[in-house]
Order: C-alpha cells, then sequence, then structure tokens
C-alpha cells in the first residue's frame, strides 16, 4: 500500500495492483431495502466502506466528527450483515458508554426496526447464549469488563465500540476486556481517535486489526516519535497510506461535507433516569395522582400543572426539586450526559448555547459546570441587567476562552445574536415547537458559518418522551402546543394523566 519498503521505492505489478484495488477500491452498494431512513452522500460512502471492510474480515475506525452520523452507518451496515445472512449464526455486540445506551436504542428502533436488540446491562441482566431470537446485543463498558468470562465465550460475528476512546488505557481492565472478544470483524467509532499523541492510534488498530501497526514500542520507534517530535513529513505519508483503507475521517468543516449537510441539524438525545431519579419520579406521582383525581375544575388544573412541574424538576436533577441535598452528576442521567458530550465538544473547541426553563437549574448547571471543567459559564436570566447582559453576549462572541453560555429559555430566547455557537442543548424542553426554534435561532441565523447542531434532552419512559412522542406524531396537537404551552395538559381525563405521567 505504501508502494515503499523501508523509504526505497518499490514497484508493484499490475496484477498486485488489481488486487489493492479490488481490496480498497469504492463499490457502490445500495442501502438496505429495511432502512428507513435516506443517507446523505457521505454517510452513503460511509456506509459502503463499513460494509466492505466487513465483508472483507478487516477491521474498521470510522472517527467523523460528532453530528456526522456513525451511529446511523453502522446500523444500515448491520441491517446489510443481517440481510447477507451474516447474523444468522453469530450475532453482533456493540458496547457504548452508559450515558449513550438510550440513545442506541432509540435509534435502532427508529431507523431500523428490523433487527431484534436485547440490551444486557442493569443489575436484573438477563441474557441467554443460547438462544438466537436476536440480532444484536447492545450493553456497556461497564458490563463487558464484570462479565467478560461469560461474553468471551462466545462466538460474534461482529464487535462494535461506540466513544471508542474509552479503550486508549492499555491498562484499564475495561480495554482488556473488549479485546477478549472473539469477532472477524471489529469497528471503533470515534469523534476524537487522537486526543494527545499518535499512539493513541496504535490503541485502536490494537482493537481493530490486531498486529497491523506492529508492536507499541516499535511503532513508537518508527512512527510516532519522528511525526511528533521531527514533524517526518516522509513517515507522515507513508503512516497515511497504510492507514487510510481502515480509518475513515470527515470533519465539518470540509467543504464536501458541508455541501451534503443541512444547515441546522436536530437529534432527540434519549438519557436514562438515575436510580435516585426514579424512585423520586414515582413517589411523587403516586402521591399528586391522588389528589388530582379527587379535584376539579381551577384547582385540578393547579394541581396538575404543579405535578407536571414536579417531574420535569426531577428530570433534570432531584436537587432541583428537593432544594437540598448534595449536587451529585451520577444523580442525573441528563447532567451525566451533559458531561459527555461538553468533553467533546471541549477537544474540539466547540461553543455552545445550553438553555433551561428555570433559573435554579440554570444555577445548578454553572455549578456542575465548573466543578467539571473549571469554567464560570456565564449565565443570562430574567434578573441579569441590560449593561449585564450585553457584557455576556459580546464575551461570548469573541473570548475563545469562554465556550460554554447559561441561558434561560424566556429571557435568552430571542432577540441575541450568538453565532460563535456550533451547539445548541436544550436540557429541558418547553414542548413549545415555535419557543424551541426561536432559541436556537440564536445561533442559526444570519452570520452563522458554521452548522448548528441541536441537541434536545429527554428522559427515556417518563412523561418527557411521550409527551415529545405526541407532539411528534400529531401535527393538531403541536399546533395547540404553539398556541396554549402545557396548558392542554391540564384539559387530559384522569385515566389519560396517569398513562402520561406513569414511569414506565
Amino acid at each position: 500500500m505504501s508502494e515503499e519498503y523501508e523509504r526505497t521505492p518499490i514497484s508493484l505489478s499490475t496484477k498486485a495492483k488489481d488486487l489493492l484495488h479490488s481490496l480498497f477500491g469504492a463499490q457502490t452498494i445500495a442501502p438496505p431495502a429495511s432502512l428507513l431512513a435516506t443517507l446523505r452522500p457521505y454517510q452513503q460512502r460511509g456506509f459502503e466502506w463499513l460494509y466492505k471492510n466487513s465483508r472483507l474480515g478487516l477491521g474498521s475506525i470510522i472517527a467523523d466528527d460528532m453530528g456526522l452520523g456513525k451511529t446511523l452507518q453502522v446500523i444500515a451496515t448491520l441491517l446489510q450483515l443481517k440481510s447477507d445472512g451474516a447474523l444468522t449464526e453469530h450475532r453482533a455486540i456493540v458496547i457504548v458508554p452508559t450515558t449513550l445506551l438510550s440513545n442506541w436504542e432509540r435509534e435502532i428502533q427508529k431507523f431500523a426496526p428490523s433487527l431484534t436488540v436485547v440490551t444486557y446491562y442493569g443489575s436484573q441482566r438477563k441474557w441467554n447464549e443460547q438462544k438466537h431470537d436476536y440480532d444484536v446485543l447492545l450493553s456497556t463498558y461497564g458490563v463487558v469488563r464484570s462479565d467478560i468470562k461469560k461474553l468471551s465465550k462466545h462466538r460474534w460475528t461482529a464487535v462494535i465500540l461506540d466513544e471508542a476512546q474509552q479503550i486508549k488505557n492499555a491498562a484499564a481492565a475495561q480495554t482488556k476486556a473488549t479485546k477478549k472478544l472473539q469477532a472477524p470483524v471489529r469497528i471503533a467509532m470515534s469523534g476524537t481517535p487522537v486526543e494527545h499523541r499518535l499512539s493513541e492510534y496504535w490503541r485502536l488498530f490494537d482493537f481493530t486489526n490486531k498486529g497491523y501497526l506492529g508492536s507499541l514500542q516499535l511503532f513508537k520507534k518508527e512512527i510516532a516519535i519522528p511525526i511528533e517530535t521531527t514533524r517526518d513529513q516522509h513517515q507522515l505519508r507513508w503512516f497515511r497510506r497504510i492507514t487510510a483503507p481502515f480509518i475513515l475521517r470527515r470533519l465539518k468543516t470540509d467543504k464536501k461535507i458541508i455541501n451534503d449537510l443541512p444547515e441546522k441539524v436536530e437529534t432527540d438525545q434519549f438519557v436514562r433516569l438515575s436510580d435516585a431519579q426514579a424512585a423520586l419520579y414515582q413517589s411523587v406521582v403516586d402521591s399528586h395522582l391522588e389528589k388530582v383525581e379527587q379535584s376539579e375544575g381551577i384547582e385540578r388544573r393547579g394541581l396538575i400543572l404543579k405535578l407536571i412541574t414536579a417531574l420535569k424538576q426531577i428530570c433534570n436533577h432531584p436537587r432541583q426539586f428537593l432544594k437540598k441535598g448534595s449536587l451529585k452528576p451520577e444523580d442525573s442521567g441528563k447532567v451525566q450526559f451533559l458531561y459527555s458530550l461538553l468533553h467533546q465538544l471541549q477537544e474540539r473547541g466547540e461553543k455552545a448555547l445550553i438553555f433551561t426553563q428555570y433559573r435554579e437549574m440554570g444555577e445548578l448547571l454553572g455549578q456542575l459546570i465548573e466543578a467539571e471543567f473549571g469554567l464560570q459559564a456565564p449565565f443570562l436570566h430574567g434578573g441579569v441587567r441590560r449593561k449585564e447582559r450585553d457584557r455576556m453576549v459580546e464575551t461570548f462572541q469573541q473570548d475563545r476562552h469562554t465556550p460554554l453560555f447559561l441561558l434561560s429559555l424566556k429571557a435568552g430566547g430571542t432577540g441575541l445574536n450568538l453565532t460563535a455557537a456550533s451547539q445548541v442543548i436544550h436540557f429541558d424542553l418547553w414542548w413549545n415547537p415555535a419557543v424551541e426554534a426561536q432559541a436556537t435561532d440564536r445561533a442559526f441565523r444570519i452570520g452563522q458559518t458554521k452548522n448548528v447542531f441541536v441537541h434536545r434532552f429527554i428522559t427515556q419512559n417518563t412523561f418527557e418522551e411521550k409527551i415529545n412522542q405526541l407532539l411528534q406524531g400529531k401535527k393538531e396537537l403541536a399546533d395547540l402546543a404553539v398556541a396554549q404551552g402545557e396548558k392542554w395538559i391540564g384539559e387530559l381525563s384522569n385515566h389519560e394523566l396517569r398513562d402520561l405521567v406513569q414511569l414506565d
């Protein structure tokens, strides 16, 4: 592939060149018929590349920028493998950080409902390796580390790692565990394949194509040190040539990719409640529903509003509802996912707006962000005077050391120009499409030179998910929400209300 040996050029015969082209040349493959999505041109190329490598038994590192749809490309590949019969005898296992478990479940359900998934997670997790009634086993790094003896005895068709930078620490137990899984096809997904040193590439290759880059010691001596210390351009070109067939890296700044993208990409990010959130949620539902069912008229509507507000706060963080206790990030599924997202944005140097409808939650988020990242994010809310508000906006727009801006939805949802941000995070939802769109348009407006990525946080199996489904699925209800905010919830019958707020 490099057409040289120890820096001496070599010539390849026509037969050898034809062989290499057949292995690594582009192949046009139609997306699976059962895929419920239209792949953008660069996603189609990514799918073809993943599938081709998979059928050759070669590992792949898909390192597209965050927001370009790595998950969809991998799901399309899994569907194609299923249609080929490759998942009939042996299945695929997908390993993700806990914060992404719900998103994978939803993405497969949305785009590939014909893929049968077993989620292997939690203290009551069950998986019968003798039963062949599933296509994909979905699990987490922590579970794989704990249950590696059981999982490593099983033969898989494919092992897929999301956020594969989790295995960059060679000494970590979860790194050792994932490498014990047996499969001819290995796919690593990472928006940040190299964070600090080239040796991180070696660690990913050691998972996807073991032995291809030699030993770590040899790699450091012949590749990493010459490139990192002396900026050896010849060695860099050689390294790129020999790894190119196994790494796919596309950036949002690439003009070809920008032309493939809409200007605004919206994603629903589903997160799980923590145990503390789930227990508190159920307790509040049980106590409040009884009062609601015994009341009428204005009193009933007031109690429903109180219930919805309480559940929203619990879904954000138990501390917001309880008004006391410690502010632990692990007590909130949304906070854990926010940390994961912000770490990725920090590595890319991207700026983000974080919207919440509650001043109190904005203040709590400020504390949590400072504790995790050592950053003091400005927080714009209704109590901020105009002069201070203008200073905050100017600082965010001009200062590269201010990557985050917290805003209350009412105070920061209109009238601001915040085009320095390429990411918009709705930490909690207003369920009013017009209000959300106005807030997003603080970044997505004239003067914006980047694509804008919007993340809507939704807690899985709660009333947040159910209301979101209603708004997405019923145009007339969405129109009603635009006009009346959340008042329509107060008109639901006792039975409908119970269905809406019950924790599934």
